[in-house]
């Protein structure tokens, strides 16, 4: 069934367009290392790097949007130096095409998938095949990253496939170009409800998880991160090194990432 995308009215659109400018990666070296990072990690990595700024006197400008949207970027030359991807496809594609520098890729965390309520204090509920999620909507949107490119979008549209719900809420949904821009949908209460990434919904007190979606609705969550080929800093390796280390995995962890091999238990 064909995904039917939602108009945004004339305010929503003029907010989602500044947003979107604010989003927006840029190709300008301004510190010593640049990261190229999915939405969905901005809390936690602003904050791994301000920690290791501290700890080297080194700088780091990131910049987040959506994986597939980075990893275009990246293959028609911007400079980035580390790519960090919500989905290891898209780490794939520059792979293949000879842009990530050999033996340098790693699988950095893992994350879960959660539906979101707009409020802080919303009731769980059951989140299963006799849920009744487009009577849930009513004539309101479910927001998601982009189901067809943007990896918290693809694995949303896959966890409601296999639990037979694609077909009442596709016509339903509100896609944004990054999960980020979804959350800010249901914090806003723009949409009473979307579909994000359980360390999303940690940084956004106006939301509330109000269901989990089980790991054997959609393929697993892995963030992997690797050195561009492109790469001239001589930090960079560095930066990639501490985002394993303990202290960033201990960051991770609050923030509602699953630190992977390699980090240590912090």
């Amino acid at each position: 069934m064909a995904v039917s995308k939602f108009r945004f009215p004339a305010r929503l659109l003029a907010w989602a367009l500044a947003l979107a400018s604010l989003m927006t990666p840029v190709a300008v070296r301004a510190a010593d290392v640049l990261v190229f990072a999915a939405s969905s990690l901005k809390t936690a990595l602003d904050e791994v790097a301000a920690d290791w700024r501290d700890q080297t006197g080194k700088t780091v400008t990131i910049s987040y949007a959506g994986s597939s949207s980075l990893a275009r970027q990246i293959g028609q030359g911007a400079p980035a130096d580390i790519f960090i991807s919500a989905s290891a496809d898209w780490m794939d594609y520059l792979e293949a095409e000879g842009l990530i520098r050999d033996g340098t890729r790693t699988d950095l965390l893992g994350n879960r998938l959660v539906l979101i309520a707009h409020g802080a204090w919303v009731a769980r509920i059951e989140l299963d095949r006799d849920t009744d999620l487009g009577g849930m909507l009513g004539d309101e949107r479910l927001a998601m990253a982009l189901v067809d490119s943007v990896p918290a979008g693809v694995y949303g549209k896959e966890a409601l496939m296999s639990l037979g719900h694609w077909e009442a809420v596709s016509s339903k949904v509100a896609q944004t170009d990054n999960v980020r821009a979804a959350l800010a949908l249901v914090s806003t209460g723009e949409a009473p409800f979307g579909i994000v990434y359980a360390s999303d919904a940690v940084a956004d007190d106006s939301v509330s998880v109000v269901a989990e979606f089980s790991k054997d609705t959609h393929a697993p969550i892995v963030y992997p991160a690797a050195l561009t080929a492109q790469s001239k800093s001589m930090e960079a390796a560095d930066f990639l090194e501490a985002l394993n280390g303990p202290k960033a995995a201990e960051i991770f962890r609050a923030q509602g990432f699953e630190p992977l091999s390699g980090q240590g238990d912090g």
